[in-house]
């Protein structure tokens, strides 16, 4: 139980020292970090980002988090950098160099021979006095007062400021580019989150039976549809093919626990009136947030001229990963 408390404790003041690191950033951030911006943005080339040990591992991410929100950049590591990877920097290209100490060997190589080529240098290091904080054109400061590691020596908070600090910069770009969900789409078509963004209703109900009764149908008849249908469901029509009501498994078993005369009863009898309905043009997450805030299992499709479909489970939507 000892060593199980002594665990948590150190979990949670990792987790409180690292929160206040960055709560701190804000505090940190100055006219530097909008010129940088507006630089980057007004830039004809991409952002090359570099770095040296965790510094690069920072650096792969903030490239990745740029590239997926519309701001084309590309990793260089710094130590490579001088051994002939320079020439990935193109004439317009912004870097942005990664470094705690900002005095690291590989950087001081490498940012006179940047500045050479003429590119602008936006720098994120924890040492704004440092060589790279000073021969930097934009200077991003990402002070923290310790590491989380108990010897001070393993970058830990030093890192996670770092990706914050990346994070402003991409989400500003984002925002000022107007990054939409549409452009999103298009750079994660795959997994779970493109098909959030992508998916529509027609996609889910293009697999499925469209069940269907008329009101003046028997409730064998409803039973027949609902079962051999298999969504748990049949729309109720008007002899002009017009929705009129909604009948599910569940009012079946509800009629048949009052009566097992079923004889006398027809579709109009039990169905529910003023069923929930969807456009097939609708997003797959619509569905969801439609089915959860009526809470319901299926919802009714309809086209652009209200005539019925199909239906959309939710099981339609688990099967996708959407929920």
């Amino acid at each position: 139980m000892k060593n199980n408390n002594s665990i948590l404790n150190t979990a949670k003041e990792t987790i409180l020292l690292e929160s206040n690191a960055i709560a701190n950033l804000a505090t940190l951030i100055d006219d530097n970090f909008s010129k940088a911006i507006t630089f980057i943005l007004a830039s004809k080339g991409r952002v090359i980002v570099t770095g040296i040990g965790k510094s690069a591992n920072i650096a792969n991410k903030i490239v990745a988090t740029l590239n997926s929100t519309g701001t084309p950049a590309i990793f260089m590591h710094a130590a490579d950098a001088i051994h002939g990877d320079l020439g990935n920097v193109q004439k317009d290209d912004v870097v942005i160099c990664i470094s705690k100490s900002g005095n690291t060997p590989e950087i001081k190589v490498l940012v006179p021979l940047i500045k050479n080529y003429g590119n602008k240098i936006v720098a994120i290091t924890g040492n704004i006095d440092s060589f790279l904080g000073k021969n930097a054109d934009f200077p991003l400061n990402t002070f923290v007062e310790k590491e989380a590691c108990p010897n001070n020596l393993a970058p830990t908070t030093s890192t996670t400021a770092q990706l914050v600090m990346g994070d402003a910069i991409a989400v500003c770009l984002l925002k000022l580019n107007n990054f939409s969900s549409k452009d999103f789409a298009k750079y994660h078509p795959g997994g779970a989150l493109g098909k959030q963004l992508y998916l529509r209703v027609s996609d889910l109900i293009k697999n499925n039976q469209v069940p269907q009764v008329l009101e003046k149908d028997s409730i064998a008849k409803v039973i027949v549809e609902i079962s051999e249908k298999r969504l748990g469901v049949t729309a109720v029509l008007n002899a002009k093919n017009a929705i009129v009501g909604i009948i599910t498994d569940g009012d079946i078993r509800r009629m048949l626990s009052k009566s097992t005369t079923i004889e006398s009863f027809t579709a109009k009898d039990i169905m529910g009136k003023n069923p929930k309905t969807i456009l097939n043009d609708a997003m797959a997450v619509e569905a969801l947030e439609r089915l959860e805030n009526n809470n319901i299992t299926q919802i009714l499709v309809t086209d652009l001229e209200n005539k019925y479909i199909g239906v959309v489970h939710l099981h339609d939507l688990i099967k996708e990963g959407i929920f």
